[in-house]
């Protein structure tokens, strides 16, 4: 659309009134006549060709247009807001302030080493983080990207994938070593679970008993937590199973505070994706924290199972018995080594 169209007085009118559900209040925020906010939200919809409310005794109510226009301008005016503030203070000078938001579990074990690292690298770039449990897609308009827990899915928000979770169980090793067979362990000890928006509080356990071809199994008890930092602090406390992405408790495992004494891991359908919204990856700071973080989350490996021995070397003969040199073609080769076996859900 060319700009020169946009009603802009009509637009913050209609911004008001969405905010407020009221032409009177948004009037009063605006310091003008209730009739000027009514007239200019009507010239918006005769603009636009559809009703942005639907009129209703003594409130508004947004229509499905007025829903998906209202964050969008919301945004926008805040984003100017912001940018005149900044201009002012800075005193013709500012600094772009990007506007995080983490899950929990990723700022606390991942989240602070990346954001001092890109801080390094792009010092020019201020950072606005804010974090709580939380898993979905819906971005925040007052987020500018995002880092969210979620299956993969269509979106208005640009989803770009960090890493497939694959979980793994993990416990204190003095609980580990009371058990050798995973179904063993699974049915003695307590479960900590991890809520998901729209799931059982049990349902990465039953995914994971189902793979190992155990669905007999009882996992409708112990336990359930908003985050995977909290499941694994409670194990680590307390005793019992997390069943948890490796991958962002690395340092536990490394130290021997928390092992994963079974070689079995669950690839759930779920996974880490950075959320951005389409209109802002135009945006020098986005666009540059976007392509570092997904450059930097393709460097992290996964650690490997804290129960996998290490490989030693065979001891040398004391005495080689002199043997015929082999044709070149007829090297043996090294064994392969066994692969990892994998759980996937049935």
């Amino acid at each position: 659309m060319d700009r020169k169209w946009l009603p802009l007085n009509a637009l913050r009118a209609f911004e008001a009134a969405g905010r407020k559900l009221s032409f009177t209040a948004a009037a009063q925020g605006l310091t003008v006549a209730q009739s000027a906010v009514s007239r200019h939200v009507i010239v918006l919809e005769q603009f636009l060709g559809t009703p942005l409310f639907e009129r209703r005794p003594q409130r508004l109510v947004l229509t499905a247009a007025g829903r998906h226009l209202l964050p969008a301008v919301t945004k926008s005016f805040d984003r100017i807001d912001d940018a005149l503030a900044e201009i002012i203070k800075e005193k013709g000078k500012p600094r772009r302030v990007l506007k995080v938001f983490l899950s929990t579990t990723f700022a606390y074990r991942l989240g602070v080493p990346l954001l001092r690292d890109f801080r390094v690298a792009h010092p020019e770039i201020e950072l606005d983080v804010a974090s709580k449990p939380a898993t979905g897609v819906d971005l925040d308009v007052e987020v500018d990207v995002a880092v969210v827990y979620t299956e993969p899915r269509v979106t208005e928000t640009v989803l770009d994938l960090l890493w497939t979770s694959r979980s793994a169980v993990v416990c204190r090793p003095d609980v580990a070593a009371r058990h050798k067979e995973i179904a063993d362990a699974i049915a003695a000890e307590e479960l900590l679970h991890i809520r998901l928006d729209g799931r059982p509080r049990h349902f990465l356990w039953e995914m994971f008993v189902r793979s190992i071809g155990r669905p007999d199994i009882a996992v409708d008890r112990g336990l359930a937590f908003d985050s995977s930092q909290m499941s694994v602090q409670y194990a680590l406390e307390a005793g019992g199973l997390a069943l948890v992405d490796p991958r962002l408790f690395e340092d536990d495992l490394s130290s021997g505070k928390l092992v994963a004494p079974f070689d079995v891991r669950l690839e759930e359908g779920f996974g880490s994706y950075l959320s951005t919204h389409p209109q802002d990856l135009d945006d020098e700071a986005v666009s540059l924290f976007r392509s570092w973080m997904i450059a930097r989350c393709a460097k992290q490996e996964p650690p490997r199972p804290s129960a996998e021995p290490e490989a030693t070397p065979a001891p040398l003969p004391a005495k080689a018995a002199p043997r015929k040199p082999a044709p070149s073609n007829a090297a043996s080769a090294p064994a392969s080594p066994k692969p990892e076996r994998r759980a996937k859900p049935r």
